[in-house]
């Protein structure tokens, strides 16, 4: 696993890492022209794009700088197959489409939790899926009994607490339209907040909800086995390069094909 030391700087959302390959790639304006292999191959490395605060899928140490989860080892294949070692780049839920559709962009890719949307699709670029995704909550454990279903949790009296800037937000904003919202900027800590009686639910995904429940005992995900919504995570890039895109479809299939993804995901604790 690449370990990363990141700069306060802030470019659109993205913080900048100290690695050579980075800051030069950006000197040269990110040279958004080149066909993306090329390009990749002559810098030795993948530039990957993440936020970091997605258990089990990305998550970054604050304290190391150390990235892990699911979607890094997939990242981290990706770059080997194509010969070069992968760096990871933080990026953010609220800035994640800007800075992957930035003139100069600062990185080649994104992944980590990234759902397989149409929306998605018709501004940027997306792989084929490669992992079952859907909406779901967290709540207290003694609250398990009381959401049963969106109907619960669409009331007044329910205080619903999000991420900004994904579509957990988009979600709620939607189907629960009578529950007290909290936005909350730092996704990795609303579950603890929620177990702390700040909020009764958050909104999260069916592969995040089981790491907080093993990981806290206050918490419980007691719709996990009926999702509201039903999608795929993929990877996220600008238009335009297409040949990236097959190469990055390809890796993913043989993936599948060779049993790593399901390797992985036992790894990860994913169903």
């Amino acid at each position: 696993m690449w370990k990363h030391v990141l700069l306060p700087a802030v470019v659109t959302g993205v913080f900048l890492l100290t690695s050579g390959c980075a800051s030069t790639w950006l000197q040269r304006g990110g040279e958004p022209d080149r066909p993306a292999i090329s390009r990749i191959e002559t810098r030795g490395c993948l530039l990957v794009g993440s936020t970091g605060d997605y258990h089990p899928l990305t998550w970054r140490d604050p304290a190391t700088g150390r990235w892990e989860g699911f979607c890094i080892d997939v990242a981290e294949r990706i770059a080997s197959e194509m010969g070069v070692r992968a760096e990871f780049v933080q990026t953010s839920w609220p800035t994640l489409a800007a800075d992957v559709q930035s003139e100069r962009p600062a990185f080649d890719l994104a992944i980590g939790g990234i759902t397989v949307t149409d929306a998605r699709k018709q501004k940027m670029a997306m792989s084929n899926g490669y992992l079952a995704n859907g909406k779901t909550i967290l709540c207290r454990t003694e609250d398990a009994g009381r959401f049963r279903a969106l109907a619960d949790i669409d009331r007044p009296d329910v205080r619903v607490m999000v991420n900004p800037g994904g579509l957990n937000e988009t979600f709620a904003r939607a189907k629960l339209p009578h529950a007290k919202l909290l936005v909350h900027g730092r996704n990795e800590e609303i579950p603890s907040l929620v177990a702390d009686g700040r909020a009764d639910v958050m909104v999260t995904e069916i592969v995040e909800a089981p790491w907080y429940v093993r990981s806290n005992p206050r918490l419980a995900a007691p719709l996990l086995s009926k999702p509201f919504t039903k999608g795929e995570i993929g990877v996220l890039m600008r238009k335009g390069q297409d040949d990236l895109l097959a190469f990055v479809n390809d890796v993913l299939a043989r993936m599948s094909a060779d049993g790593t993804l399901s390797a992985l995901k036992a790894k990860h604790g994913l169903r």
